[in-house]
């Protein structure tokens, strides 16, 4: 008998709105200044819930939003900002120390 693995997809597990907020601060303490794994946490955080409707909000195409939260995106800061908003979320910058 083979074993059967399948792919990991944190999307799944992003059930409620305590389970993003949580997935997110987790995130922002162990990569928070990697900025292509915090695309990938909105990027998570957009296919736990419905792309289409996501992408309208933030005034993309459904297409437009998965390029944008790819690995191989660079989307601008309006864009991210947009995104985070359509999410609920709210970008938020602070000083380094």
């Amino acid at each position: 008998m083979t074993e059967k693995f399948t792919a990991f997809d944190a999307a799944e597990y992003l059930k409620s709105e305590k389970d993003i907020a949580l997935y997110l601060e987790a995130a922002q303490e162990e990569a928070g200044d990697d900025p292509a794994v915090m695309a990938m946490v909105l990027a998570d955080i957009a296919r736990a819930r419905n792309m289409s409707q996501l992408a309208k909000a933030a005034g993309l195409t459904r297409a437009g939003l998965y390029k944008a939260l790819s690995p191989d995106g660079n989307p601008r800061i309006g864009t991210l900002h947009n995104i985070a908003k359509a999410l609920g979320l709210k970008l938020k910058l602070t000083v380094a120390h």
